[in-house]
């Protein structure tokens, strides 16, 4: 198991907290970020191939697609591949997940842009649920998502 720090609080259980990406990652990251908007969808789906468990890339693919069907589907991989990121960094179904750690963003913006998105489909129940799921991970959660992390 890689050496990962988990930081116990004396408030509660203990933030899980992923490990940075290489900085070659966040480099293209940055750059497909500064593409002009015609062009930034083909560029980030470059930075995700390339990378494909860089969850803040899956997340931008999310925000960036072009109706709630596709959207969905780009957040519930990146979803998928953070709980796989979070189960390596020692998180076990339980523990904070917080949005103040920046490496943790990428995993929280998707699930909340699957929850988004789940709402618009309607399916209402999946939406609450993810709603639940962020305030257990985050009791501090507001929908940050948006934000570029």
């Amino acid at each position: 198991m890689p050496d990962i720090p988990v930081n116990l609080q004396s408030e509660g259980p203990p933030d899980t907290v992923l490990p940075p990406p290489n900085d070659d990652v966040e480099s293209q990251y940055a750059a497909a970020l500064d593409v002009p908007e015609a062009e930034r969808k083909e560029a980030m789906a470059a930075v995700v191939a390339s990378h494909p468990r860089f969850l803040a890339g899956w997340a931008s693919m999310g925000d960036l697609a072009s109706d709630p069907i596709e959207s969905y589907a780009y957040y519930r991989v990146g979803y998928h591949r953070g709980l796989d990121a979070l189960r390596a960094a020692g998180w076990r179904g339980s523990g904070y997940v917080r949005w103040k750690h920046p490496t943790n963003r990428g995993f929280l913006r998707n699930l909340a842009g699957l929850g988004r998105m789940a709402g618009v489909i309607g399916e209402e129940d999946e939406a609450e649920r993810i709603r639940q799921f962020l305030r257990q991970l985050d009791p501090d959660w507001k929908d940050q998502s948006s934000e570029r992390a």
